[in-house]
């Protein structure tokens, strides 16, 4: 099982997780970073690595988090692979903890998927 980026990656895009990826499965947006499920070897290095705490096992995503499987399916098909640890949003600490910020996930229109 690979392992799901969820909310609270949304609006801070903390990269320590893309740093320890051996093989290269985080996919960049603009205000969010997803984990490609075919290219997850589930080597378990980038959840503790993520100071949103936003990474889980695809097994133990907590329910309210479900439907972040499938988007981070979609979304990896669509954006770039990104291999180098960038700087945090500028309003990381701002939005880390808040719930339900799935509103504030920017998806290019050329994306097709049921929100």
């Amino acid at each position: 099982m690979a392992f799901v980026v969820t909310d609270n990656c949304i609006q801070c895009k903390y990269m320590d997780c893309v740093a320890v990826c051996p093989v290269d499965c985080f996919h960049e947006g603009p205000n969010f970073l997803v984990i490609d499920p075919v290219e997850c070897i589930d080597c378990t290095l980038c959840e503790p690595e993520c100071p949103a705490q936003a990474i889980f096992k695809a097994e133990d995503v907590p329910e309210e988090y479900q439907d972040y499987i499938g988007i981070n399916a979609e979304l990896a098909q669509h954006w770039p692979t990104v291999t180098e640890k960038a700087p945090p949003l500028p309003t990381a600490e701002e939005w880390d903890g808040r719930p339900n910020k799935r509103e504030w996930l920017v998806v290019e229109e050329s994306v097709r998927w049921a929100k």
